[in-house]
């Protein structure tokens, strides 16, 4: 039995999985829905390590300020058919004497660090005094997670959700040209590849619609359709759902029949491939949600994201790594929830921010920890572009932050508004209650000192502390 179950294994996993449960690798995965900071994140933490023994930035980091790290190295990837992820671009946009935030990514991709350590384990100390922890890290657009949830919905289910969701604002008004023609167009009778291609066009463009600012609608089915990646163009993503079902017999080239069986060769060869080749060998996950901007556009943008977020959080593989689950399939067991762009709003806000997202993701949160993964919520901005300031209001003062807004030359002093600790009722996502605003990056004066931060050092601790 155990022969058998080793030959599912190449030479290089066998040998991958093994490392991994001697803690000598481990594979984070991040992601977060668009504009969440996935890119600015990734960037930052890699910088942060890479001069981390000539900086202080990390105070809250042990292995940092215990003075056993030896150094930190990028390495060439382990897997060679994944895209690099373009450190050296995304930072030299960053500390340019003009500094812009990178480009965020559209697919994903992957990065090996190597952190060089003098050991603290009793045993290793005296066998191997100087130990190296890779670090694979991969960023993938948490809109591909949207599609987890489809393995267990047949065509039918997923047609029915989506003209269902269609019938509620401000769905309804966005996709009614494809509804249009989706009603005109016979789901019972043989179909042209031209059709089909409008179908799909339309229906895209409907998801677009919702994605736009003004909506900001996360909710969007499937996934790939807006965050194509490498299949852009591609007629595996030449289909729709259906608003109605035939209730007769059709042939298997009719519209129905070819759209269905599109939506089940979708579910194999991309969601079902994603899952077996990168989303179930995480070891470590952070999930970046910018709870700020949601709070800009209003209380739909808010339910559709919570809704979003606590439905692909159901199809994380949970559970302990131990010495012997790589025989099995290792497993998520530590899992960081993080408020993105936490130096857009005052330094006293931030505990408000983490206490409304574990508000916004109580349930999936409790599901985690039941199944024994280590969780935690956290606010943090990976690179800290605003300072701290203070404003006299009507004889009193107010607290208040300083920075350069995108759409500006010259800084500006402003109070955004308070974060809720609660969900808001209807009545206060009408009343223009919060105004946070995007701010361009900060010009460094020293780039190899680190990046400024906020509680970046902390996640590092969580993420990956347990392994020096």
């Amino acid at each position: 039995m155990k022969k058998g179950l080793l030959a599912r294994f190449s030479p290089s996993q066998i040998d991958e999985n093994i490392n991994r449960s001697l803690d000598r690798q481990v594979k984070l995965a991040v992601t977060g829905l668009s504009r969440s900071g996935k890119t600015v994140f990734i960037t930052s933490l890699i910088h942060q390590l890479l001069h981390a023994t000539d900086s202080n930035q990390l105070p809250f980091f042990r292995l940092a300020n215990s003075g056993r790290l030896r150094g930190v190295k990028a390495m060439q990837q382990p897997d060679l058919h994944v895209p690099a992820f373009r450190y050296d671009q995304s930072v030299a946009q960053l500390c340019a004497q003009s500094p812009a935030w990178p480009e965020p990514t559209s697919g994903i991709s992957e990065i090996r660090l190597a952190i060089r350590y003098r050991s603290d384990n009793t045993f290793f100390k005296h066998v191997s005094p100087i130990s190296t922890l890779n670090v694979d890290i991969i960023d993938y657009p948490g809109e591909w997670l949207l599609d987890l949830p489809l393995l267990e919905l047949s065509f039918e289910q997923w047609s029915q959700q989506i003209a269902e969701a269609c019938q509620r604002e401000p769905r309804l008004s966005l996709s009614a040209e494809w509804r249009a023609f989706m009603e005109k167009t016979p789901l019972d009778k043989p179909v042209s590849e031209t059709t089909l291609r409008e179908a799909s066009a339309l229906y895209t463009d409907f998801l677009f619609s919702c994605k736009a600012k003004e909506h900001g609608l996360t909710l969007l089915q499937p996934g790939r359709f807006t965050m194509a990646g490498d299949l852009k163009g591609a007629p595996l993503l030449e289909f729709c759902p259906v608003l109605n079902a035939p209730s007769g017999r059709y042939s298997d080239d009719s519209f129905f029949a070819v759209l269905k069986k599109r939506y089940e060769s979708y579910k194999e060869h991309v969601v079902k491939k994603f899952y077996t080749e990168h989303f179930a060998s995480f070891d470590r996950q952070i999930v970046l949600i910018d709870i700020l901007r949601m709070f800009n556009i209003g209380s739909t943008a808010f339910d559709d994201t919570r809704s979003a977020l606590n439905m692909v959080l159901k199809s994380f593989e949970y559970g302990k790594s131990g010495l012997f689950s790589w025989l099995f399939g290792l497993k998520i067991d530590r899992l960081l929830f993080a408020a993105t762009k936490a130096d857009h709003a005052t330094p006293d806000q931030l505990p408000n921010m983490e206490k409304f997202l574990q508000q916004m993701l109580a349930k999936s949160q409790q599901n985690a920890s039941f199944e024994g993964v280590s969780t935690q919520t956290m606010a943090l901005a990976s690179v800290k572009c605003t300072q701290a300031a203070e404003a006299n209001f009507q004889g009193r003062k107010i607290p208040c932050i300083k920075g350069v807004p995108l759409a500006a030359a010259q800084p500006v002093a402003l109070f955004p508004g308070e974060v809720p600790i609660d969900i808001p009722v209807a009545e206060d996502w009408t009343q223009e209650r919060f105004k946070f605003i995007e701010f361009k990056p900060p010009r460094l004066a020293n780039i190899h000192g680190g990046l400024p931060h906020i509680r970046l050092d902390r996640a590092l601790e969580f993420l990956l502390g347990d392994k020096f």
